[in-house]
């Protein structure tokens, strides 16, 4: 999976011809950045001692500018003030590379702006400009307009972007839905409140896990109640997927009444503003490219982990993505190789999602393409491949005091780099029945120089309903082979 997700994010996602819509509320974010060095003297307040100011676009904004982070494409559609912050605005979102074609000018309502006052990395204040009167009719009204050119040139992909500031009114929701049902185009939902019915028939809502709960009426501390009442809320609807997001617990992924849960990536967070704009427009951009909803979600999530570790609202690049991709690849490689208690929880997640488990063994001494076509070949026998891996006490037992050539810990390293294999475990014994007593695979992977009933642990896997394969191996590649020509 890792692999295509790489290739995908390096393509920079989708073709020429894919473009992403975002509608919603749209609000410029201010940071005054200084040190607080002492209490005034007129109140007990710190003094924050200005040192910078930064502004950059927000609310739905910051949604296309993640999208626009990776290489998408995007317009925008939402209201700005006739005012200097709606200007500063709109020049913003033009700079990040998103069509400003849509935005309108709300008559009596100024732009939405956030100031956030930082004394180094903790924010003291934050002063809000808004008007929570209702937009009027005529605003909605040219608004629906930008909006009907918009739908009229077929984007891939709708984000409803919902901060509550009364852009995504339910009539506005569902003229967008139903236009997009129509035309076939996806509709992602970032919601706002309690009452979910104006997004009914979208294809999917992000909340977080507070939303979640506040929507369903359930305690976001229960986890089994609060997924159960998720899975209620996407039928009810008629969502395709639910995504909650859970902070430091992942993603999960709620689907026709089966829940799949993505971990977190652990690390330090600093601010988690703008987090839900990633994760929202990092899964529009993969579903835009073709992924499947989970790989989708998994690259958002480790979008929403490295803007999590910046202060202020910063969008997702495509440059962070793929270094990110790049270094979990290279702990996950790390991962794969585990001791038997480990493995065994492991192997009963994988049950759990219906996996089928192959498993072989072998020395794997100085590796070679007949060891890694063989490799491949066994994990199409199934779901996930365990490679047995003898020890170096295990080796020399087996072939002479002068073997292995690589010692236990490479063999295994380089052995957890191959995308065929999902997990290694070192045995020092001179069989790995016992391994194989433990794991209880469904497939028992051996080479086709072997028959069936010289396949160690044959019959146990027979005795539980598995089955044993006998490998094509290719010929004249071998360790010893090699051993022999560096020793020629």
């Amino acid at each position: 999976m890792r692999e295509h997700l790489v290739d995908t994010v390096k393509r920079g996602f989708g073709n020429s011809d894919d473009w992403a819509l975002v509608i919603g509320d749209l609000m410029l974010d201010r940071y005054l950045w200084g040190d607080v060095e002492r209490i005034s003297p007129e109140a007990p307040v710190p003094v924050v001692l200005i040192k910078n100011e930064t502004e950059c676009a927000g609310g739905a904004a910051n949604v296309a500018a993640n999208l626009a982070g990776l290489k998408i494409a995007t317009r925008l559609v939402g209201f700005i003030g006739d005012d200097d912050n709606g200007i500063r605005l709109q020049r913003a979102i033009i700079e990040m590379g998103v069509d400003a074609g849509g935005l309108v000018k709300a008559a009596h309502h100024p732009t939405i702006a956030k100031v956030r006052i930082l004394g180094g990395h903790q924010q003291m204040m934050r002063l809000d400009r808004e008007e929570r009167a209702q937009y009027s009719d005529a605003d909605m009204q040219r608004l629906l307009a930008a909006l009907k050119r918009q739908l009229e040139a077929r984007p891939s992909i709708i984000v409803l972007s919902d901060y509550a500031k009364g852009v995504l009114t339910a009539e506005l929701c569902q003229t967008v839905i139903q236009a997009a049902r129509k035309y076939n185009i996806p509709v992602l939902v970032d919601p706002k409140g309690r009452e979910y019915a104006k997004y009914a028939g979208a294809t999917a809502l992000t909340p977080n896990k507070r939303e979640t709960a506040e929507a369903c009426n359930v305690d976001a501390r229960d986890n089994d109640a609060l997924l159960a009442a998720a899975e209620r809320l996407r039928a009810e609807l008629k969502l395709d997927f639910l995504a909650v997001t859970r902070s430091e617990e992942g993603v999960s992924l709620i689907e026709n009444g089966h829940a799949l849960h993505i971990p977190a990536t652990a690390r330090q967070v600093f601010d988690v503003s703008g987090a839900g704009d990633t994760v929202i427009a990092t899964l529009a951009a993969g579903l835009i490219a073709g992924l499947n909803r989970e790989q989708a979600l998994h690259l958002a999530n480790l979008a929403a982990g490295v803007v999590v570790g910046k202060v202020g609202t910063v969008p997702i690049s495509y440059e962070e993505l793929l270094r990110e991709l790049t270094v979990e690849d290279s702990t996950r490689q790390a991962d794969k190789v585990c001791v038997l208690d480990a493995l065994l929880e492991r192997v009963a997640a994988w049950r759990v999602s219906g996996d089928k488990i192959v498993f072989t063994n072998g020395c794997f001494d100085l590796l070679h393409a007949g060891h890694v076509t063989y490799l491949e070949g066994a994990r199409k026998l199934g779901d996930r491949l365990i490679v047995g891996l003898n020890t170096d006490r295990s080796v020399s037992a087996l072939k002479g005091p002068n073997r292995p050539v690589i010692h236990e810990a490479d063999r295994a390293r380089v052995m957890a780099a191959l995308e065929s294999v999902d997990a290694v475990v070192l045995f020092d014994e001179d069989t790995p029945l016992e391994l194989i007593r433990a794991i209880r695979p469904d497939v028992l992977a051996k080479g086709s120089d072997y028959s069936e009933d010289q396949v160690v642990g044959g019959s146990d896997v027979k005795s539980w309903g598995g089955r044993i394969a006998l490998v094509e191996l290719v010929p004249g590649r071998s360790t010893s082979n090699i051993i022999g020509k560096l020793a020629g």
